[in-house]
């Protein structure tokens, strides 16, 4: 039963495939809904700008310390 399923899919599969017309083309990067590609391209930020090693370390750092700040002060000021 198995076996003789499996011989009835194969040919509708490569029809489904031969149909589906895979491309490989460019993308127009004339529409606007294609952005240009490569490395760095699809970051919000530059980080070969001067002064974004200090920029970057400071967020890691504010953002790692921030909870447990505000952790160690709420354990001493508790809420009345």
């Amino acid at each position: 039963m198995i076996a003789s399923s499996r011989t009835l899919a194969s040919p509708v599969l490569r029809q489904a495939v031969a149909r589906r017309g895979f491309s490989t083309t460019r993308a127009q990067l004339s529409s606007p809904y294609h952005y240009p590609e490569g490395p760095l391209s699809n970051i919000p930020f530059n980080p070969r700008k001067k002064g974004f090693a200090i920029k970057y370390w400071t967020y890691c750092t504010v953002g790692f310390t921030l909870p447990f700040g505000i952790a160690v002060w709420q354990t001493y000021h508790p809420a009345k």
